[in-house]
């Protein structure tokens, strides 16, 4: 039962800074554009970060069990994962880089998953259709995504920001200033729900991977009758504390803020107005909300990142401040690989120090 403590614990800290690693996402732009004053802003995403962690657990249950074996997964495979991941999210939260909780936590699960099963790589799932038959695995639900949705974010980014200009202009940036001021509070709130509709749910479905565990290797066999709520026999529904707790402690992290990724997001990377940051925001916030619907975990940085971008390369090529964005780009190629081998070393490192 300790160990399944340690791991519900390790969860809970995670999700907490992926709150307020990943806060920028969705306030950096109102905050660069002076609709919303910082405090005002995490508030907003807090609390649609809460509803959107609410919505749904399509996203949960691919990580929980479309990703690895689950049958081949330890309490120790889970611990290791998580770590990795809150490692490398506070590194790169320390030097101010907007990189991938998701990827992360995938990652670490990957690599930790591998060392449990002593390096047979047919634990990980490239490619496979559930009983429903519908896709699953790192190919379909990772890596695919992982290079789609950046791309997206940037077009789609750009060609919502060029039809905005075709319509707008010959208003004044007064009036243009005021009303996308006002819509960006609507883009920035979208934002905030679709973030937690996604991001949240990854830790849900680890914990529910970590009661999986428990209750298959015989940790919750001694539990009194009242606390049969932790056993989860096989993968359906996300139990509701989970969904709870998740939401509650992703919507904590995010109202402590993550200043140093805001600054990189909201003012580094390319000069915004309020329409941008409601060009940015609107076009992330409904492919991040697309992907939770098909229970995609997709990186909601790399999203609101590209986009920004999109938006500043039709504002002028030169406003994006490309230096920037090579630091950013190269924190998402290393994530994979990186907390991959920091899951795998950290399993191994646990299973000397004898833990099962």
């Amino acid at each position: 039962m300790t160990i399944f403590l340690i791991v519900l614990l390790a969860a809970l800290v995670f999700e907490y800074i992926n709150g307020f690693h990943d806060a920028a996402n969705a306030i950096a732009t109102v905050v660069s554009t002076k609709v919303l004053t910082p405090r005002q802003a995490i508030a907003l995403a807090a609390f649609f970060n809460l509803i959107g962690a609410l919505a749904g657990t399509a996203v949960a249950k691919t990580i929980s069990g479309g990703l690895v074996d689950a049958h081949a997964v330890t309490m120790t495979t889970i611990f290791s994962a998580l770590f990795a991941a809150i490692v490398w999210n506070l590194l790169t939260w320390w030097l101010g880089l907007p990189s991938s909780s998701s990827h992360a936590l995938i990652g670490g699960l990957c690599g930790a998953a591998l060392s449990t099963a002593s390096d047979d790589w047919s634990v990980l799932i490239w490619s496979a259709v559930d009983s429903h038959g519908k896709a699953i695995g790192l190919w379909p639900k990772v890596v695919l995504p992982m290079l789609s949705s950046p791309v997206a974010g940037f077009v789609g980014g750009a060609l919502l920001m060029f039809i905005l200009l075709v319509f707008i202009h010959r208003l004044t940036p007064r009036v243009v200033n005021g009303v996308f001021g006002k819509l960006q509070l609507v883009s920035a709130a979208l934002m905030g729900y679709s973030h937690g509709s996604n991001d949240a749910q990854k830790t849900m479905g680890i914990i529910t991977l970590a009661l999986f565990t428990a209750t298959k290797t015989g940790v919750f066999k001694d539990l009194p009758e009242w606390a049969g709520f932790l056993r989860v026999p096989e993968f359906k529904d996300i139990p509701l504390w989970v969904v709870l707790s998740c939401a509650i402690t992703m919507a904590a992290g995010t109202a402590a803020g993550g200043w140093r990724i805001i600054r990189t997001m909201g003012h580094k990377m390319v000069k915004l107005q309020p329409v941008h940051g409601f060009a940015a925001e609107t076009t992330a916030a409904l492919i991040i909300h697309g992907a939770s619907t098909l229970g995609i975990p997709v990186s909601t940085t790399h999203v609101i990142s590209t986009s920004i971008m999109g938006v500043g390369a039709i504002k002028r090529f030169s406003a994006v401040k490309w230096g920037v964005v090579e630091r950013i780009i190269w924190a998402w190629v290393l994530t994979l690989p990186v907390c991959g081998l920091l899951g795998y070393l950290t399993e191994r490192l646990c299973r000397l120090l004898g833990s099962h």
